[in-house]
C-alpha cells in the first residue's frame, strides 16, 4: 500500500488553518506551525549579547540570593556597572533598528537597576534603628552561600550579640527615643519584612549545620533559639506600636515621594509629572461617567449607581462560574478571529489552565488574575458570608464578560503566547505599560466597536474602565503622600461604585505587595499609549488592525514609545520622548 497520498493529507491537515470552534476538544489535535519567515537567519546583534547577560544575572542572584545583604548589592552594582560600560563602548550609529531599541532597552534598565539598588539602601538606613546588627547576620547567611564553613563559636556570640541588641531596641519601643519616635506606620513595616526576609535567611543558614557539625550545633543551638524567640518578640511589637498591623487585613503601604515617581516615570519613558497624569485620570474617569449614565438611561436607571446596583445581582449560580468562563474565552476568540483583528494561533486556544483562587488569596485578589492561566475569584464555602455575596457580586456576569478577553484572549495569554516565540530576550524588559496596556487596550477598543451590545454589557466593561481610571489617581496620590490607603478604599467605593471588601482588598494588593509604584496606573496609561498608537499607524491607513495588532505581539515587551519607533522603522535618538496625549 502507498502511504505517501495519506501521509500529505494528514500533514495538509494540520499544517492547515482550523475553522473548528475554540470549545471543540478537536481543537488539541491541531498543530500550530509557524510561517517560514520565522525561520529566517536573525541578523540581530544584541540579542544573544542579551541572552549571555540574562544567563550571568541568573548565575549571579543564584549566587547572591540573600536578600538586602551587602555583598549581593556590592555584586549587583559591579555587574551593572561592568555592563553599562561595555554597552556604551558600542556605535549606537552603526546599529540596525532592532539592535537600536534592545540597546536603547538595555541601556534604560541598566540605569534603573543601578537607581533602585541606591534607592534600596536608602531605605534600608531609614530603618536601621529597628534592625539590630543587621549587617552582622546578612554576612553569616551570605557566607554561607559563598560555601564558607562557619565558626560556630564566633557564630554564637554574634547570636548572641543581636538577641541582646533586640532587648535594647524592644525596651526603647516603650520608651521611644527620638529616631523610633518620628518612625511612620509604613516604615515599621518595612522593617518588619526585613525582619521576617532575614529571619527565614538566617533559619536556612542554622539548618545547614546544625546536626551535622557537632561543634558548630554546640556553639550555635542555645543562642539561635534565643535570637529567634527575641525576633520574633521584636516583630510583634513593631506591629504593635509602630505599625499597628497585627490584624492582618490592616493596609499600611510605603509612599516613594514626588522625586522616586519622577525617576520611577523617567525609567519607564513617560514624559509626564505625577500631576498631569491625575489630569488625565479624572478626565478618563469623567468619559466613563458619562458613557455609564447613558447605559443606566437605557435600562430604566436615573442614575449610574442604580444601573450599576442592577448589574451586580446578576451572578452566576455557584458552580458554574468556570463554565461562564470557558464560554466567555470562546466568545472573544470568534470575535478577534472572524474580524480578522488579530492573528490567534491553535494552539494558543487552548493551552490555558483556569485555577480557583483561594479565600486567602482573595484578600488581596478579589477579582479574576491572569497571564499564561486565569485565576477566577469566586466564593469559598468556608468563607464568611459577607466576603461570599461580595465576591458574587463583584464577579456578576458582565463583568466577568469584561474581564476574560483581559485575562486570555486577545489579552494576557495571547501575550504570553506570543512573548515565549518571538523576541523572547525582551521579556527581560517587559513594563506593566506594555503588559496590563495591551490588555487594558483592548478593552478600550473592543468597546469601541460595539462588543459589549447590552447596556448591562457595557456597564461591566464601563465599571473596570473607571477602576483603571481611579488605578492612576489612588496609586499616584498615595506615593505623594495625598491619599492614605482607607481614602482610596473609600474612593474606590464612592467613585467606581466598588464593593467595600473588594476594594479593600485592591488598594490591600496595591500597596502591601511587591508591584512597582507605577504598576497600577500603568493599566489605562498603558492602553492610552497604545489607543494613540493605533489612531497613528490604523486610522491613518498605514497599517491594518491585524497588521498593528501582529507587530506589536511579535516584538516583544517594551515601553510602548519604543513599539511606536519599531512600527515606525526609525530610532534616530534613543532619549526622544513621545508625548501620547499632547505637549
Amino acid at each position: 500500500m502507498n502511504l505517501r497520498p495519506l501521509c500529505l493529507a494528514l500533514l495538509t491537515c494540520l499544517i492547515a488553518p482550523s475553522n473548528a470552534h475554540p470549545g471543540d476538544p478537536a481543537i488539541t489535535a491541531q498543530v500550530w506551525l509557524p510561517s517560514p519567515e520565522d525561520h529566517a537567519p536573525s541578523a540581530q546583534r544584541l540579542a544573544p549579547l542579551l541572552n549571555r547577560y540574562q544567563t550571568d544575572l541568573y548565575s549571579l542572584l543564584h549566587v547572591h540570593d540573600i536578600e538586602w545583604g551587602p555583598a549581593r548589592a556590592a555584586a549587583l552594582e559591579a555587574f551593572y556597572l561592568a555592563w553599562q560600560e561595555r554597552l556604551q563602548a558600542m556605535d549606537f550609529d552603526q546599529l540596525a533598528l532592532e539592535d537600536r531599541i534592545d540597546w536603547t532597552l538595555w541601556r534604560d534598565e541598566l540605569r534603573n537597576q543601578r537607581r533602585l539598588l541606591a534607592f534600596q539602601q536608602k531605605r534600608l538606613q531609614e530603618v536601621n534603628a529597628l534592625l539590630p546588627n543587621l549587617d552582622a547576620l546578612l554576612q553569616l547567611a551570605e557566607a554561607r552561600r559563598a560555601l564558607q564553613q562557619a565558626d560556630g563559636q564566633r557564630s554564637g556570640e554574634i547570636l548572641d550579640a543581636t538577641r541582646a541588641a533586640i532587648e535594647d531596641v524592644r525596651q526603647s519601643l516603650k520608651q521611644p527615643t527620638p529616631e523610633i519616635s518620628t518612625t511612620t506606620p509604613a516604615q515599621a513595616q518595612r522593617a518588619v519584612r526585613i525582619l521576617n526576609t532575614t529571619l527565614a535567611s538566617m533559619r536556612e543558614w542554622h539548618a545547614h549545620q546544625d546536626g551535622f557539625d557537632p561543634a558548630f550545633s554546640y556553639w550555635t543551638r542555645k543562642p539561635f533559639e534565643a535570637y529567634v524567640d527575641a525576633t520574633e518578640a521584636l516583630i510583634k511589637d513593631i506591629q504593635r506600636t509602630l505599625a499597628h498591623t497585627e490584624d492582618p487585613e490592616v493596609i499600611v503601604g510605603d509612599p516613594i515621594g514626588r522625586e522616586a515617581l519622577l525617576a520611577e516615570l523617567e525609567s519607564a519613558r513617560i514624559p509626564y509629572s505625577p500631576e498631569r497624569l491625575l489630569t488625565i485620570a479624572q478626565r478618563e474617569l469623567a468619559w466613563c461617567r458619562d458613557e455609564m449614565q447613558k447605559a443606566a438611561k437605557e435600562m430604566g436607571f436615573e442614575h449610574w449607581q442604580d444601573a450599576l446596583e442592577a448589574v451586580k445581582q446578576r451572578s452566576p449560580a455557584p458552580g458554574q462560574q468556570p463554565d461562564l468562563v470557558v464560554q466567555l474565552a470562546d466568545e472573544a476568540i470568534r470575535y478577534v478571529s472572524e474580524n480578522q483583528l488579530v492573528t490567534v494561533p491553535d494552539l494558543s486556544r487552548r493551552d490555558w489552565r483556569m485555577n480557583m483562587l483561594s479565600p486567602q488569596a482573595q484578600l488581596e485578589a478579589p477579582f479574576f488574575l491572569g497571564g499564561e492561566d486565569v485565576w477566577v475569584a469566586y466564593p469559598h464555602d468556608s468563607m464568611p458570608h459577607l466576603k461570599k455575596r461580595m465576591a458574587l457580586r463583584g464577579n456578576n456576569r458582565h463583568f466577568s464578560r469584561a474581564v476574560v478577553h483581559h485575562e486570555l484572549i486577545p489579552g494576557h495569554h495571547l501575550q504570553h503566547f506570543y512573548n515565549s516565540r518571538y523576541q523572547a530576550h525582551r521579556q527581560l524588559f517587559a513594563t506593566p505599560f506594555w503588559t496590563e496596556g495591551w490588555a487594558l487596550y483592548w478593552e478600550m477598543f473592543l468597546y469601541q466597536r460595539g462588543f459589549a451590545q447590552s447596556p448591562e454589557d457595557r456597564i461591566g466593561m464601563l465599571f473596570w474602565r473607571s477602576h483603571r481610571a481611579a488605578r492612576i489617581q489612588f496609586s499616584l496620590a498615595f506615593h505623594l503622600g495625598k491619599m492614605s490607603p482607607q481614602q482610596a478604599v473609600d474612593f474606590l467605593v464612592d467613585e467606581v461604585g466598588h464593593e467595600r471588601e473588594n476594594a479593600a482588598a485592591e488598594v490591600r494588593r496595591s500597596f502591601n505587595g511587591d508591584w512597582s509604584p507605577l504598576y497600577q496606573a500603568a493599566y489605562m496609561l498603558g492602553g492610552l499609549q497604545i489607543r494613540a498608537l493605533r489612531m497613528e499607524m490604523v486610522d491613518s491607513g498605514r497599517m491594518s488592525d491585524l497588521q498593528f495588532h501582529d507587530q506589536i505581539l511579535r516584538g516583544g515587551p517594551m515601553p510602548i514609545d519604543l513599539v511606536r519607533a519599531r512600527l515606525l522603522g526609525t530610532l534616530e535618538d534613543p532619549d526622544a520622548h513621545w508625548h501620547f496625549d499632547g505637549n
